[in-house]
C-alpha cells in the first residue's frame, strides 16, 4: 500500500506540473492556432506523456519502505525527471512565436530562435528581445539603400535570413497599413483552397472581416483575417492560403 501511495503522490505532482506547463505553453507562448502553425503540439504532448508516466512508474518500481537508499533513489528520480522536463520546456520556449511580421504582401511567423541577433543595437528598444507574453505584430521595412537591399536578398537566399527575422528592420504595423490594404485579398478567394464549410466556420471568428492575407510558417501556413479599410488584424484562422 505504501508503494501504491507513493506512486499516486508522484503521479499527482507530475500531473500538476504538466497542467501548469500546458497553461503556459498553449495559453501564453503558443496561443491557438499558432501551436499548429509552429508544429509544437504533438512534440510537447509527447514530452508531457513521458514526464507524467515515466517518473511515477520508476517510483513504483524502486519504492521499498525498508530500503536504506530509498530517499536517495527517489531524489535521483525526481531530479532527473525535473531536469528532463526543464530542458524540454526550455526547448519549447526557444521555439515560441515571437513576432508576426508583415513582409511584402504576407505575414511571417517568426519564432524566437530564428531571430537575427546581429545589429540589435540598431533596432528600437521594443524589438531587441523576443517577447515572453505572446507574439507581437510588427512590419518589416526594407532599407532604402540599393546595396543594402541586395545584401539582404543574398543573405535570404544563401543564409536563410529573411527580412522578417531582422529586428533592426522592424517598424510598427500601423506604418504598413497602406501596403496591407494594397495586398489584401478578397474572402471569396479562400474557397479556392478550402471547403466552403471550413471558410464559413472560420469567418464566424471575425464577422467583420472582408479581406485576408497569408501567414507563412515553417510547418503550417494559415490565414489572417482583416478589416481592409482600417488595415486591422481581426483573427488568425486555420485555413490554407494556397494549395
Amino acid at each position: 500500500m505504501k508503494r501504491i501511495r507513493a506512486f499516486f503522490i508522484h503521479l499527482s505532482g507530475s500531473l500538476g506540473l504538466a497542467l501548469l506547463a500546458v497553461l503556459l505553453v498553449f495559453g501564453l507562448w503558443y496561443p491557438a492556432p499558432l501551436s499548429e502553425a509552429a508544429g509544437v503540439t504533438s512534440i510537447f504532448l509527447l514530452m508531457l506523456v513521458v514526464h507524467v508516466i515515466l517518473g511515477p512508474l520508476l517510483t513504483l518500481v524502486v519504492f521499498q519502505p525498508d530500503k536504506a537508499s530509498l530517499r536517495f533513489d527517489l531524489g535521483c528520480i525526481v531530479a532527473v525527471q525535473l531536469l528532463a522536463f526543464g530542458y524540454g520546456l526550455w526547448a519549447v520556449a526557444e521555439g515560441r512565436p515571437a513576432w508576426l511580421v508583415f513582409n511584402v504582401g504576407r505575414f511571417d511567423l517568426v519564432q524566437a530562435y530564428e531571430l537575427d541577433e546581429r545589429n540589435l543595437d540598431q533596432a528600437p528598444s521594443a524589438y531587441r528581445q523576443a517577447p515572453w507574453f505572446g507574439p507581437r505584430w510588427v512590419a518589416a521595412n526594407l532599407p532604402d539603400d540599393p546595396q543594402a537591399r541586395s545584401d539582404l536578398t543574398l543573405e535570404a537566399v544563401f543564409a536563410g535570413l529573411d527580412v522578417a527575422q531582422r529586428p533592426a528592420l522592424f517598424i510598427p504595423l500601423e506604418q504598413a497599413a497602406e501596403s496591407m490594404r494594397k495586398h489584401a485579398q478578397p474572402l471569396a478567394a479562400l474557397s479556392q483552397f478550402n471547403s466552403q464549410g471550413a471558410v464559413d466556420a472560420a469567418l464566424l471568428q471575425a464577422p467583420q472581416a472582408d479581406a485576408w492575407l497569408p501567414l507563412m510558417s515553417r510547418v503550417q501556413p494559415m490565414v489572417i483575417l482583416l478589416r481592409k479599410d482600417e488595415a486591422k488584424v481581426l483573427a488568425i484562422v486555420n485555413l490554407r492560403p494556397w494549395d
